[in-house]
């Protein structure tokens, strides 16, 4: 059987920022390595019972740092009109 994820997504003109709240522990490492300083606690709350990100598009230069410091694949980043950076995201 194949499980769909949620996606909460954020966009910009730049690109698109995906997080799969099924996955993010709340570890805060993409906020930590965030150049840019976007990304911050939602307040959703995660499958460990601790606040997943979201991200302030505004400023985002969809670098894809977030997305490959996180552990647990949580985050996928898709530049507009380039390659993706990184994972699709579940449609």
């Amino acid at each position: 059987m194949q499980q769909h994820w949620k996606t909460n997504t954020f966009e910009n003109e730049k690109g698109e920022f995906h997080i799969f709240p099924q996955l993010c522990k709340g570890c805060g490492l993409c906020i930590e390595k965030c150049p840019t300083g976007v990304i911050q606690w939602s307040k959703q709350l995660g499958f460990a019972g601790t606040p997943v990100v979201e991200a302030k598009m505004e400023g985002c230069i969809v670098c894809g740092i977030c997305q490959n410091v996180c552990p647990d694949a949580a985050i996928a980043i898709r530049r507009h009109g380039n390659p993706a950076v990184g994972r699709s995201p579940a449609k």
